[in-house]
């Protein structure tokens, strides 16, 4: 059953001409993300250093240069990188565990089912501090105003 699917998911992906693996797709001029369902035990857990990461997609769409979205959970005491910018802009959804967000220069607790939106070129990033792993979803995007505006802090 677990085959079966892990196959859905695949050829969900491929008809949605999307990423997997947080790689744009090789594809033909004009392909762009199409409507998909992406069901969660589809996604392949990569192990890292502070945790795990699902990568969901990254590919453009009718109205972005880049639409991507990946699953991060940390290990208690993690952060997955110091405070940063970048000039797109991102939305961090918590699914579970005890997460603070660095907003506005200040660390914030984001509960679970809390939302974060972190602006244009402004400092942020979040850490675990429970005692169990949290994991959060990301959505980060990127359009033709912004891609091509890199700052000096990137």
């Amino acid at each position: 059953m677990r085959v079966v699917r892990m196959m859905v998911g695949a050829v969900v992906i491929f008809a949605a001409g999307v990423a997997v693996g947080g790689q744009t797709p090789p594809s033909p001029a004009g392909l762009l993300m199409q409507s998909a369902l992406f069901v969660w035990e589809s996604h392949t857990v990569r192990p890292t250093d502070k945790g795990a990461v699902r990568s969901v997609f990254r590919a453009p769409t009718k109205t972005l240069d880049e639409l991507e979205y990946h699953i991060t959970t940390l290990n208690p005491n993690q952060s997955p990188h110091a405070p940063h910018t970048h000039y797109n802009e991102e939305v961090i959804v918590v699914k579970e565990g005890a997460v603070e967000a660095y907003v506005n220069g200040e660390w914030k607790p984001a509960s679970t089912g809390s939302l974060m939106f972190f602006a244009s070129n402004v400092p942020h990033t979040v850490r675990n501090v429970g005692t169990v792993p949290a994991t959060y979803h990301v959505i980060n995007w990127k359009a033709q105003a912004t891609a091509a505006k890199p700052t000096a802090a990137q």
